[in-house]
């Protein structure tokens, strides 16, 4: 484990996103599911590919909220660019299983 300082954690910028339109991206070179996230009036509409289709379908996501860091450069994913990371962890199985708020919270609610 890297020890990091709070000064490090403030740098990434983690908010709140609604996924507000999802697509399978069988051209992607893992399984994955491409997302629109809307993060409010200061960021608004920003997209992500994500590697999650074995725990979702992209029908199932549409107006679920998750966790994501949005000030990474944007990314080439295929012919998509990814503009933020979808934040989540490992299952037993080692699929991905999305970070979300156990209640309801703003749209683009800053993560601290």
């Amino acid at each position: 484990m890297i020890e990091v300082s709070y000064n490090d954690f403030e740098k990434l910028d983690v908010r709140v996103g609604e996924i507000v339109r999802a697509e399978n991206y069988p051209e992607a070179r893992k399984p994955a599911i491409k997302l629109w996230l809307d993060f409010g009036e200061d960021l608004g509409l920003k997209k992500s590919s994500a590697q999650i289709s074995q725990n979702y379908k992209a029908s199932d996501l549409i107006g679920r909220k998750v966790v994501a860091i949005v000030n990474f450069p944007p990314r080439q994913i295929g012919k998509f660019i990814s503009e933020v990371l979808v934040l989540g962890v490992p299952d037993s199985k080692g699929q991905v299983v999305l970070l979300v708020p156990n209640v309801d919270v703003p749209t683009g609610g800053r993560v601290h």
